[in-house]
């Protein structure tokens, strides 16, 4: 399990237009890097929409905010579309940073069980290190709390 302080996992994902996105081509920013299940679902929508809602916040405070999820880039970019989002969305099909994260769990649901995304986020340094984790996002106010977050570590 990760904590604070931990060197964060190294990742090399497609983003939504395939372009790869790298953890170590982020160094010296902050990086809010978010777990969510599933393209066009309420919560997920919510929470991309929140992200994009604050994205001009989150660039003053020199933070890039990438989503992942095991969607495709096609649905990515549909997802996108849709919503008129303003954040980087990774493609996680093969749920491998997800699982470095420990963002890919056993859930259950109506008593059965089964691999999912636990919805978390990790706020990581630009030196590359975890500055905070939020294990069990609630979508509610969520945004606004990581945003409070990375001014305060800011300082």
């Amino acid at each position: 399990m990760l904590k604070v302080g931990d060197k964060a996992p190294p990742f090399s994902l497609a983003d939504q237009n395939d372009r790869i996105v790298s953890l170590d081509g982020l160094k010296g920013k902050w990086v809010v890097l978010y777990f969510y299940p599933k393209d066009n679902t309420p919560g997920c929508t919510t929470e991309a929409c929140e992200f994009t809602r604050d994205q001009a916040d989150f660039s003053g405070l020199d933070a890039e905010v990438l989503g992942v999820s095991p969607d495709s880039t096609k649905s990515h970019r549909k997802f996108i579309q849709d919503h008129s989002l303003g954040i980087t969305l990774l493609s996680d099909p093969e749920h491998e940073v997800l699982d470095s994260y420990g963002a890919w769990q056993k859930k259950s649901m109506y008593g059965r069980e089964y691999m999912g995304v636990m919805r978390s986020t990790f706020l990581i340094n630009p030196q590359g290190k975890i500055a905070r984790i939020w294990p069990k996002v609630s979508v509610t106010g969520h945004v606004e709390e990581v945003k409070k977050e990375l001014a305060g570590l800011k300082g």
